[in-house]
């Protein structure tokens, strides 16, 4: 992340001034079209996904700060990174890592997401229970997934359910169900392949719990 006292301080300040106008955008067309909010708000993500170089990356910042749930100073939203709704809680010091998707999610602090990671809004976003009616006309559930502090997910994961404190979630995982905390786990479907903190540092299996 971008260090430096005063001089970052004064960085944030100018790109809050910088991204005023598109704050002030977004806000006016949600209040014109609120029914198709979410769209407007990936259309403005889109956009900033794609300044490069730092800053970018203090322009994101700024720009999130003022919309998403919660978004701190002191958190990196890397470049190509995309969400798909201003419902999101970003915790402190929260690492974003390139090419990601943020769906409905609650992220704790001290989080590392690594690259091309896909929170998805739950399991549900899509019913297709009926044969007699197309998928896309079934509607769905967006279902906010929990990730817990001092997690750390690896490259090419798909997240779908929540994420205890501590867990780590193996590169290209495919969550499907709760991770328990300080869990590790991997595969597709992801299961526990061992436990942090684990006595002589050997992994040691974890029962299933909720996060």
């Amino acid at each position: 992340m971008f260090r430096g006292g005063a001089a970052k301080q004064v960085c944030n300040a100018l790109a809050a001034l910088l991204t005023l106008p598109l704050v002030g955008g977004y806000r006016l067309s949600a209040m014109i079209a609120p029914h198709v909010k979410d769209r407007l708000f990936q259309g403005y993500s889109q956009f900033l996904s794609l300044w490069p170089g730092i800053t970018g990356d203090f322009l994101r910042r700024a720009f999130y700060a003022a919309t998403l749930t919660r978004c701190p100073r002191d958190c990196m939203l890397s470049f190509g990174t995309v969400f798909a709704t201003p419902e999101v809680e970003i915790g402190d010091n929260v690492y974003v890592g390139p090419y990601c998707m943020i769906g409905h999610a609650v992220i704790g602090d001290d989080v590392l997401i690594g690259s091309n990671v896909d929170i998805v809004s739950g399991k549900h976003a899509h019913h297709f229970d009926r044969l007699d009616v197309p998928v896309r006309l079934q509607g769905g559930a967006y279902v906010p997934v929990t990730i817990g502090r001092d997690v750390w997910i690896g490259n090419g994961a798909v997240v779908l359910d929540c994420v205890g404190d501590r867990a780590v979630v193996a590169a290209g995982a495919v969550v499907v169900k709760p991770v328990p905390a300080r869990a590790i786990v991997g595969g597709n479907p992801a299961r526990v392949l061992g436990e942090r903190g684990a006595p002589g540092g050997q992994a040691a299996r974890v029962v299933p719990s909720d996060c």
